[in-house]
């Protein structure tokens, strides 16, 4: 059975060219949808042979599902562009029986890094994230942010997705804000309601589960500090969506 990959990117230049080369490995072909990019991402997904469509982001789900019209076959390896396969992935999906209708998604375990570092603590590994599917079977859900395969019907694979998450804290801190920006206008459009007091006992909560619950502490400052940035962007999520609701509707 035939894979088609699919990448949704926005200057990815520093990653797209790791994150192809692996998805070649086990894709007959790959197909790139750009967000108007303007550095070198268009022209390194060519030279690679990747298939290439312009399109204005419409959030993360529908720019995905925008982009399975032009996969040609009926499984669809859909990586992020930061994303690549891990060796065992390479394997395990060379083995897998796809005629085999049993299951109609995989899920990876993701390795997460931060300084070019794989973080195992504060809920960063193992991360199961869908990344193989039918696409006749399943889709993505239709939200603007963190999309995720709709599925009851999957199987968890152990191998692995390596995640070249965040730079450095200040990348980190840079994601985050945008990230919580569009969640908060999500939860917005979507009439979800908030009180004065949800973005400090969201952003409580989230601390506690990623520094204590899921040990973020043994990684000593480091586990400290993605525990607390975590918790700053649930925090603002919060904040920003009740912001919308006290100055904004």
């Amino acid at each position: 059975m035939k894979i088609s990959g699919l990448v949704i990117t926005y200057n990815e230049e520093k990653n797209i060219k790791t994150c192809l080369e692996s998805m070649f490995l086990v894709c007959d072909e790959v197909v790139v949808i750009d967000s108007l990019s303007v550095d070198k991402t268009l022209e390194i997904a060519k030279e690679l042979g990747a298939k290439v469509y312009s399109q204005a982001f419409l959030g993360d789900g529908p720019q995905r599902t925008f982009g399975l019209q032009y996969c040609k076959n009926e499984w669809v390896l859909n990586l992020d562009a930061d994303e690549k396969l891990d060796f065992d992935a390479i394997e395990c999906i060379k083995k897998l029986n796809l005629d085999n209708l049993e299951y109609e998604c995989y899920e990876f375990k993701r390795k997460n890094h931060l300084h070019q570092n794989w973080i195992k603590v504060a809920g960063w590994y193992p991360d199961y994230v869908r990344r193989l599917f039918n696409k006749n079977k399943t889709d993505f859900s239709n939200v603007k942010t963190h999309t995720k395969i709709k599925s009851n019907n999957f199987l968890r694979l152990n191998a692995n997705v390596i995640h070249y998450s965040f730079e450095d804290y200040s990348n980190m801190i840079e994601i985050m804000n945008k990230y919580s920006s569009w969640q908060a206008q999500s939860y917005f459009d979507d009439n979800k309601k908030v009180l004065w007091i949800s973005p400090f006992l969201h952003g409580m909560m989230s601390f506690i589960k990623h520094f204590f619950i899921k040990r973020g502490f043994i990684a000593g400052v480091e586990g400290f500090n993605i525990s607390l940035l975590n918790a700053l962007g649930s925090y603002f999520k919060y904040m920003k969506l009740y912001e919308l609701y006290k100055y904004k509707k």
